[in-house]
């Protein structure tokens, strides 16, 4: 029975992973210089803000269709780690549930590139392996 049900676990996976980042995204949009202020105060440059938005929201979107899943799963995980670095220092205590939530993020992306987005995708629908 799991086995019949395998590609709509695998969708509503994909869907659940990148909620997060779309919403992310969309925000920074709309509040792009406290975004790009915080970012400085951590010492990233707030001229990567454009980057940020373009992984999270676009990214996010292409992982929910399933298109160019793979590639964008790949990114999202390497985002997610250097946030996890950059924001949430684990040598901060305080920071350690935050450093892990971001690392098993980019643990389930790395799932996605590895698997790929499964039969209900934009990609199994056009042939795509990336």
């Amino acid at each position: 029975m799991v086995d019949s049900l395998s590609p709509w676990f695998r969708t509503a996976g994909r869907i659940l992973l990148v909620l997060l980042f779309i919403k992310a995204g969309w925000d920074k949009i709309g509040g792009y210089e406290g975004t790009a202020g915080f970012m400085e105060s951590v010492g990233v440059p707030g001229m990567l803000l454009p980057l940020v938005i373009i992984v999270e929201l676009i990214g996010g979107l292409f992982v929910l269709v399933g298109l160019f899943t793979r590639f964008w799963a790949f990114l999202l995980a390497g985002f997610c780690i250097l946030a996890a670095f950059i924001f949430h220092p684990p040598t901060d205590p305080k920071e350690m549930i935050s450093f892990l939530k971001d690392i098993s993020i980019a643990g389930g992306f790395l799932m996605l590139v590895g698997s790929g987005p499964g039969a209900l995708a934009l990609d199994h629908l056009f042939g795509r392996r990336i």
